[in-house]
């Protein structure tokens, strides 16, 4: 059946300081305003509390019973949500950029320390003024979906967007310092998941699967909200040209379809809750695109040698390709 979920993502639009309490205050201020959005998720944008602050990193670090997530935990019960609230943590004795997955009764539900920390010196040895860098970026389960999280300067390294791809995200948090811009798309595109920015600067956005923009913020409006569905399929339109047109005729009201012919790909989620996307994907021999390609990635090997491919058997078998 569905499974649809109302974001909300905030930016500061530049703006913070002169203290880590106003800027505190100031956030919270707009999570409150996001509240009001009856939302399932609110994210916040990277290490907020430092914004124009300057505060040494061991002092702005807080435990994970500090007054930011203890404030954000009440505001994240009393109206239902999840909140991902990013700050630098205080654990172990060491300092980590984290983004803190705070549930519907305002308890920690998990933890994102930041893989790839940028530098501070120009000799490479210390990482944003003595954070340590994480050591993998999980999927967490939430009760609407599977998410991850990067942050901030993860954007240049594609290889931890690749694993959480590999772990079955469906929507990707991106907390930051700065917008982003292309990547972020490229990245929604490439892995087929939600990418979600929650910023600093200007543009926080909403990004479907297929690389589209759907919501972003605006200098004199610091929010975005956007119900989305995570039971969706995103299919090539090789052996599918027919397919958006078909599914129309056959249900009607009942799918929403996007076609994205430059890019040679559909994304097909379902309006009714007795229509899951399981179902429509049988009844009308639909293929996620990545299955698509993996189908060729086992092909090439044998073909490179001279010798015959295994044949396979999609759901699609005697369907015309381009047609």
């Amino acid at each position: 059946m569905p499974r649809k979920a109302k974001i909300v993502t905030t930016t500061m639009q530049g703006r913070g300081g002169p203290t880590v309490e106003a800027n505190r205050a100031r956030m919270l201020e707009r999570l409150d305003i996001a509240c009001g959005e009856k939302p399932d998720l609110v994210c916040l944008p990277e290490t907020f509390l430092q914004q124009h602050v300057g505060v040494k990193t061991e002092d702005v670090a807080e435990p994970l019973d500090g007054p930011t997530l203890t404030e954000a935990g009440m505001r994240a019960s009393a109206h239902g949500t999840y909140v991902i609230c990013p700050l630098l943590t205080k654990r172990d004795g060491r300092i980590f950029n984290s983004a803190v997955i705070l549930d519907r009764k305002g308890k920690v539900a998990g933890i994102y320390d930041k893989v790839q920390p940028v530098t501070s010196r120009a000799d490479f040895t210390c990482m944003e003024s003595g954070v340590t860098p994480g050591r993998e970026a999980p999927v967490f389960e939430l009760d609407f979906g599977r998410v991850g999280i990067q942050i901030c300067f993860d954007l240049g390294f594609p290889e931890t967007w690749a694993s959480l791809a590999e772990r079955g995200a469906e929507l990707v948090f991106w907390p930051s310092a700065y917008d982003g811009g292309f990547p972020l798309r490229l990245f929604a595109y490439l892995h087929q998941y939600y990418v979600v920015s929650a910023v600093k600067s200007r543009h926080a956005q909403i990004i479907n699967p297929l690389g589209e923009v759907l919501e972003r913020t605006d200098p004199n409006l610091p929010y975005a909200a956007r119900t989305i569905d995570l039971d969706f399929r995103v299919c090539h339109l090789d052996f599918h040209t027919s397919m958006p047109e078909q599914l129309k005729k056959r249900y009607g009201d009942g799918v929403s379809v996007r076609v994205y012919t430059e890019e040679g790909h559909f994304i097909v989620e379902s309006n009714r809750d007795d229509l899951p996307m399981a179902r429509i994907a049988e009844e009308n021999g639909l293929e996620p695109s990545r299955t698509y390609y993996d189908r060729h990635r086992s092909a090439y090997p044998a073909l490179r040698e001279g010798k015959a491919a295994e044949p396979q058997a999609p759901p699609y078998t005697g369907r015309a390709q381009y047609s």
